[in-house]
């Protein structure tokens, strides 16, 4: 999508040509209207839509565009779950996280996703795909149908879509970056 890669380039900072840092209009202040023009985009991508899910707190903005596009509710899953989360009552998976160099517990309540539930994973970043990938196995847990996956900035270099396509899941993205190079994105 031309305007997401227009404001990659605009606002987007490399570092040390590993990570991009894209905080002035995805995940630290929101470019509101940049989140609803890609949910609009996005939602001809998805059928039959009854759940959003995300993971806090990065992919909310965009997880919760999407969920007002399609007129559905958005689950987010925990991180490191707190004393009031009822994990007798909760899917878990330990997803691996680049950006922070750990590993999380993360947790969606059993009330939120259903059986037989189509639930769409929405996210700021696909890379290696671990986070993808343990939303993918939480909707499996719940008995429910994981329609495909979405991200706003693709860095395919990671192998994240390969994973997640060889297991039969539809993946779009916003953007894609296949390199960096002199602390800038090369798109592919």
């Amino acid at each position: 999508m031309r305007l997401l890669e227009e404001a990659i380039l605009a606002n987007g900072r490399i570092l040390d040509n590993d990570i991009i840092k894209v905080d002035s209009f995805i995940n630290h202040q929101v470019d509101v209207k940049l989140m609803r023009e890609i949910a609009k985009e996005v939602k001809g991508e998805f059928k039959d839509v009854d759940k959003v899910l995300t993971i806090v707190t990065s992919g909310i903005p965009y997880a919760f565009a999407l969920a007002e596009e399609y007129g559905v509710n958005l689950v987010f899953a925990k991180k490191n779950p707190s004393r009031i989360v009822d994990l007798n009552n909760s899917y878990m998976e330990e997803i691996p996280s680049f950006t922070h160099g750990n590993i999380s517990n993360v947790t969606v309540d059993k009330r939120f996703i259903q059986k037989g539930e189509r639930v769409l994973i929405a996210d700021d970043f696909l890379a290696s795909g671990a986070a993808a990938l343990g939303l993918i196995n939480i909707i499996n847990q719940a008995g429910a149908i994981c329609v495909g996956i979405t991200a706003l900035i693709e860095k395919s270099f990671q192998g994240g879509r390969d994973k997640i396509e060889k297991q039969g899941y539809k993946v779009v993205t916003g953007a894609n970056i296949i390199a960096f190079k002199d602390n800038k994105p090369i798109f592919g």
